[in-house]
């Protein structure tokens, strides 16, 4: 006999109807965070970069820029470009042309040319906001006009107005750059594209980060070519490039070779190049360089570079703790976040048993691997490299909040702290992470390690410039090694500390930099400045290197008279501009502008408060006629598509996980509750 309770089918269905209410509530939750947090992904959605549409407007040249030419020429440690830029019309509408591009971190931008036909109209640097009025008057009045604008110190724009059908107007820009070597080598990077910029809630962007991108994979239509120059003052030796294929022809002796890009079946232009290169004997080009300035308001400039001595290892190091804040978002999948991975897995298993370390992985959010930093032993260091392990890239790019988090992390009495901060730098917050890291410096000094083709070279040098520490860029996966071992010898010991420079017998004045930092690696110190009356006396530096007190004389001799080497007075006016922008980021507000805005007016350079304008006295077009086209990007070579469209967090946020917990919790209570009434339960 069996006693069976009765149904209670009502009841059954409202239980389940109240639990996928709070089901979907709950994951309409983590689907849609709060309307504030909306309101910024779609203000940020409109400044982030998208793929390019092809337009089917008929009669326009979608792809004006045809072809991208760069020939570099090296005298000794200065190297001088010229890009040349050919726009082209072969639509039916006149066209305006905009079009984002890379630039070197150290560039001094002195000067540009804009040719039309056989008309060649020579560029005038005005200050930016003057510029732009020029060239809206221009474009109104259907002259063809040509502004340079800096977006970022590695980040140019330039727009080509009113090119009518079947014009080619060849724009050409001229800029300096010195070359410091690394270990002995030398390194000479052209950045080829702008890696798409994740612009976060505070925005700060600007329409140059909306740039379109071909979708991975697509070759820009823009032909590129590059060929190098080299000039060195002792033989070269071995010459290379770790990203792309070189045809090298030998010059007239050992101290001379010309080089050109060989086809090796890739995209050229999807990523940096990259040329490296050493001297005979494994030597560096040290030593005193003057400039003697003509006219009567001449200024003469100088250059001193002095090798330090080799690093060598301190007997006694003082235990350090180590916070690695690794970034795993959106355009980090893949090849980059492989790289960095493996990267992190030899930093962290060389640990010496006195550190200590912690993790912070950041996306949208950021999360740390343990509440506080743990002991280097075993199995922490194992715990850590299986989480590292299992990383995959995705979401958007939140550095300022990881900033301020590992800054936040309590740091154990007598210990040595290194933040190092991986990622490509694909952010439009330079100015406000720079400022961040300056605030905490009595906190921790920081690496940055660059990883990618095409990394944000700006950022990465500029967070370990605030931050009393070195830039480290790793372009493919075979310099993992090499950059971890480099990192290892530079945070043991600093090479030379406590470092000061003088001149006697020679009058010098607006020295750059006014204060001397920590010597850390196998790179030499490099002085800029200006200097008056007879070229005598000798430069003196003073330190203490960890043998000892350390000291080295440079004379003042005929030889040190450069008359060719013009390019330092830009070199000196653009390290000065770098200088006072640093100390803006600091200050915050515009305290800098009117000085920024001098020296690139004085020395005709392009700065963020200066731009270049072209304008063809001749009338060309009709008034307002014409389409603007932005040339589209090549995705980097190595970065995901997960980098372009509105971010997705990688890493859920609290009120994500807080939705998913009472979600869950509810639907097990109530499977629980309708077990228990169950009435097939109930037999005899």
């Amino acid at each position: 006999m069996s006693i069976t309770c009765p149904a209670r089918p009502a009841r059954g269905r409202l239980l389940w109807l109240l639990t996928v209410a709070v089901a979907l509530a709950s994951f309409a939750l983590l689907a849609c965070r709060p309307l504030h947090a909306q309101e910024r992904e779609a203000d940020a959605a409109t400044q982030s970069p998208y793929f390019v549409v092809q337009s089917d407007t008929p009669g326009t040249d979608r792809l004006p820029l045809k072809r991208t030419e760069v020939d570099v020429r090296i005298a000794g440690v200065i190297a001088d470009v010229r890009v040349t830029q050919t726009y082209r019309n072969e639509g039916e509408r006149t066209l305006e042309a905009r079009y984002v591009f890379p630039g070197s971190t150290r560039a001094a931008v002195g000067g540009m040319n804009v040719r039309i036909a056989d008309r060649l109209i020579t560029a005038q640097i005005r200050e930016k906001q003057q510029a732009r009025l020029e060239y809206q008057e221009a474009k109104q009045a259907g002259q063809t006009a040509a502004l340079l604008e800096a977006e970022r110190p590695n980040v140019f724009q330039m727009n080509v107005a009113n090119i009518r059908p079947g014009d080619e107007v060849r724009v050409e820009l001229r800029y300096s750059e010195l070359l410091v070597p690394q270990s002995g080598r030398y390194q000479f990077v052209y950045p080829t594209v702008v890696g798409p910029r994740y612009v976060g809630a505070g925005g700060g962007g600007g329409a140059w980060s909306a740039q379109p991108t071909l979708p991975a994979g697509t070759a820009s239509g823009t032909v590129f070519s590059l060929q190098v120059q080299l000039d060195a003052p002792l033989p070269l030796a071995d010459i290379r490039s770790p990203s792309h294929a070189l045809a090298i022809r030998a010059g007239r002796d050992a101290r001379q070779a010309m080089l050109t890009l060989r086809d090796d079946g890739r995209p050229p232009a999807n990523r940096d190049f990259v040329l490296d290169y050493g001297l005979a004997g494994e030597r560096i080009q040290s030593g005193l360089m003057l400039y003697p300035g003509s006219g009567p308001d001449a200024e003469n400039f100088f250059l001193a570079m002095v090798e330090p001595p080799r690093a060598v290892a301190a007997e006694r190091i003082v235990p350090r703790d180590y916070l690695f804040v690794v970034d795993i978002s959106g355009s980090m999948h893949g090849f980059p976040l492989d790289t960095a991975c493996d990267m992190l897995t030899r930093l962290i298993r060389d640990l010496r048993p006195s550190d200590t370390f912690n993790v912070m992985l950041f996306a949208g959010s950021n999360r740390m691997l343990s509440p506080q930093s743990v002991p280097a032993t075993r199995p922490n260091i194992e715990r850590a490299l299986k989480t590292l392990n299992n990383l995959e890239g995705g979401g958007s790019t939140e550095l300022i909040p990881a900033l301020r988090r590992a800054y936040a992390q309590p740091k154990p009495e007598g210990v040595s702290r290194s933040i190092v901060v991986v990622t490509d730098g694909y952010v439009t917050v330079e100015r406000e992470a720079f400022a961040l890291v300056r605030e905490h410096l009595d906190q921790a000094n920081l690496f940055a390690f660059g990883i990618g083709s095409s990394v944000n070279r700006h950022l990465i040098e500029g967070l370990a410039r605030a931050g009393r520490g070195e830039p480290f860029v790793i372009t493919d996966a075979v310099q993992a090694p090499e950059q971890a071992a480099r990192f290892r010898r530079m945070v043991e010991s600093p090479v030379l500390t406590g470092l000061k420079a003088r001149f006697e017998g020679l009058e010098v004045y607006d020295v750059q930099p006014a204060r001397l930092p920590d010597v850390l690696g196998e790179r030499p110190v490099v002085l800029f400045g200006k200097w008056r009356g007879a070229p005598q006396g000798r430069l003196v530096m003073e330190g203490r290197s960890a043998e000892g007190p350390w000291r080295q004389v440079l004379p003042v001799t005929p030889d040190s008279l450069a008359p060719q080497a013009g390019a330092l007075r830009a070199l000196w006016a653009r390290d000065r501009i770098a200088a006072l922008d640093d100390q803006e980021g600091l200050e915050g507000g515009g305290d800098q502008r009117e000085a920024i805005t001098a020296l690139g007016l004085k020395y005709s350079l392009l700065t963020t408060y200066t731009s270049f304008i072209a304008v063809d006295k001749l009338v060309r077009a009709a008034a307002d006629a014409g389409t603007t086209v932005d040339h589209p990007q090549p995705l980097p070579e190595g970065v995901s598509e997960l980098a372009l469209g509105v971010p997705v967090p990688a890493t859920p946020e609290p009120e994500t996980l807080g939705a998913v917990a009472v979600a869950l919790g509810m639907l097990a209570m109530l499977r629980r509750r309708l077990r228990r009434h169950d009435p097939r339960r109930l037999t005899a």
